[in-house]
């Protein structure tokens, strides 16, 4: 019998027992697949040395010990080998000999392998983003906005209801993809958006392993559906976005923004790109979605000789746009932004303070009421906001230039 038969087998049996043990392991090595592969391997020493040794004391302690050593072993054969091909290495154990289906990119296949409908879609999200992205809880927790504890047990509670549901880890076929898509984006886009402005404290505060990874994949994606207006949306922002990367930092390691940007600096051939797909969107004639809203706009401001020769109104209409899509406050903070360049620093001021009790703990906010404030000429006021929002950025650039706009203030 295989190792996949028995954990069947034993599941079946002993569903309660299988469940605990896979949220100890997890728990424990913070990797669902290396906790199945560890339970299964514990349960199968149990049926193998049970019947002539006779069941131990304490089932499950005998089990979880057992478990806990089949994951140290396997981490140690596995220790001289590249992470994420680690990680591709124990789904194609479960799966044997079964074909790769439509993808063939072991990365990308996981992300549509975990992408999976059962789960709600912020922790599917979430779960891919630990599990394949690589990022950790504190990392998801800020892109999420939550607090770390909370997605602790968002992150176990999808792990539960997976071993729990014993959904598949199986690779998915041309016709899963399209209802699986929206969630890939989702975890692509995070995982870009951690490269663009890393929010580790001891990480490089741009990480262009993740952005060039996360264009990888979407540029994968769009070539097995390139018929997807997000897909491209989401490419076209992307390209747009890591254009500008030579100039986002300053040789003093402060974060340099877009209006001080030497835009001589910004690759013309991701920028060419980025408006070619543009370009073809709007020509589809299809509604757009999310993500070709959010390049509509970088495609504006990258078609610009400087923030002067910016369409301020434009840009506010495609935020109204994007609102529509996605009411959040987030995007209500950035439409105030640019309500700022076309109607003046108080009028987006008195936006963005109705936006307090929501994004209270976001640094963002806090750092673009201090500009609105220092423009509307309240230094004191703006001094207080530039230390709020330096106190929570966990990006090293971003906290090194909000700290010198505050003392600018003295």
């Amino acid at each position: 019998m295989s190792r996949v038969d028995v954990r069947e087998a034993i599941t079946r049996v002993h569903h309660d027992e299988w469940a605990r043990l896979v949220a100890t392991l997890t728990r424990r090595f913070g990797d669902l697949d290396l906790a199945e592969d560890a339970a299964a391997e514990a349960f199968a020493t149990a049926v193998e040395l049970w019947p002539a040794d006779g069941i131990p004391p304490n089932p499950g302690a005998w089990l979880t010990t057992t478990g806990a050593r089949k994951a140290i072993d396997r981490l140690r054969r596995e220790s001289k080998r590249d992470h994420k091909h680690q990680e591709a290495a124990m789904v194609h154990d479960d799966l044997g000999s079964e074909p790769l289906g439509a993808i063939d990119d072991d990365r990308l296949r996981l992300v549509f392998t975990c992408a999976h409908p059962a789960l709600a879609m912020e922790a599917r999200v979430a779960l891919t983003l630990r599990m394949v992205g690589g990022l950790t809880v504190p990392e998801i927790s800020r892109a999420f906005l939550v607090q770390e504890s909370a997605m602790a047990r968002r992150l176990t509670r999808a792990k539960a209801k997976i071993a729990a549901a014993r959904i598949p880890y199986r690779v998915p076929t041309a016709e899963d993809l399209p209802a699986r898509v929206s969630g890939v984006l989702a975890v692509l886009f995070l995982v870009f958006n951690e490269g663009y402005l890393a929010s580790g404290a001891d990480t490089d505060p741009v990480r262009q392993d993740l952005t060039g990874e996360a264009i990888r994949l979407t540029r994968m994606v769009r070539d097995l559906l390139p018929d997807d207006g997000e897909v491209a949306g989401l490419l076209a922002l992307m390209l747009l976005t890591e254009a500008r990367r030579e100039a986002r930092v300053s040789p003093a390691g402060e974060l340099v923004p877009l209006d001080e940007q030497d835009r001589g600096a910004w690759d013309r051939a991701l920028v060419a790109e980025g408006h070619r797909l543009v370009r073809e969107r709007l020509d589809s004639g299809a509604a757009p979605g999310r993500y070709q809203v959010m390049a509509a706009i970088n495609a504006v401001h990258t078609s610009a000789r400087g923030m002067r020769d910016t369409d301020w109104s434009q840009v506010v209409a495609l935020y109204d746009q994007l609102h529509l899509l996605d009411p959040s406050p987030i995007v209500a903070l950035n439409r105030a932004v640019a309500l700022a360049e076309l109607d003046g620093p108080e009028v987006a001021l008195a936006v963005v303070d109705r936006l307090a009790d929501a994004l209270a703990g976001y640094h963002a906010f806090h750092a673009v009421r201090a500009d609105l404030l220092r423009r509307s000429g309240r230094d004191e006021e703006a001094r207080e906001a530039y230390r709020q929002a330096a106190s929570l950025a966990g990006n090293t650039a971003e906290s090194a230039y909000l700290t010198r706009r505050r003392d600018e203030l003295a």
